[in-house]
């Protein structure tokens, strides 16, 4: 049996997906905290039309897309040189050869207000699946904007460090999707 409601085909065209990261360490203020844009990614928002909890959510959002959009902090200014090194560092780092796509499947969502809920799920980086969590809110403007946190750590990743540890990317890294559903 079918369940009534409307079906939204979501990415770039409708919203953003960017990762923001931090960093720490001894030499911490020699970085910087990074905005990278996904650029490639796709997928479907179901919304069940009684049932909130029948919706469903959708994402795969390809690796080789990722791009530095700023740069906060640090000792200088982010060239465009240094970013397209910290791209292929974070390509190397999320193994985007062997695991290009990182993969979202809800498994419930829940209002907990007129405006606002949380979409559970599982993500998928690097061929491991951990639960994942997007608190989810409307803005003023009627788009959604989630924002969720992924440890690094639990999907295998070990976080970038250089100048022997002393500069290190935090191992919270977080997820911000902003969508406008029409």
């Amino acid at each position: 049996m079918s369940v009534p409601g409307q079906h939204h085909r979501i990415g770039p065209d409708c919203g953003t997906l960017v990762v923001k990261t931090s960093r720490q360490g001894l030499a911490g203020r020699m970085g910087h905290d990074l905005t990278i844009e996904v650029r490639r990614w796709a997928g479907e928002v179901f919304v069940a039309e009684d049932d909130l909890a029948a919706s469903t959510v959708t994402v795969t959002a390809e690796m080789g897309s990722l791009r530095v959009v700023e740069g906060t902090g640090g000792a200088v200014p982010l060239m465009d040189r240094d970013k397209r090194e910290i791209t292929q560092t974070a390509g190397k780092l999320l193994d985007a050869d062997r695991h290009p796509e990182v993969r979202f499947v809800s498994s419930g969502i829940t209002a907990t207000g007129p405006d606002e809920g949380v979409v559970e799920g599982t993500l998928s980086v690097r061929g491991v699946e951990r639960p994942f969590r997007l608190q989810v809110t409307r803005t003023e403007t009627g788009r959604l904007r989630g924002t969720g946190t992924v440890m690094q750590s639990d999907h295998g990743i070990k976080p970038y460090s250089a100048f022997f540890g002393a500069l290190r990317l935090a191992d919270p890294v977080g997820v911000e999707v902003e969508l406008d559903l029409g």
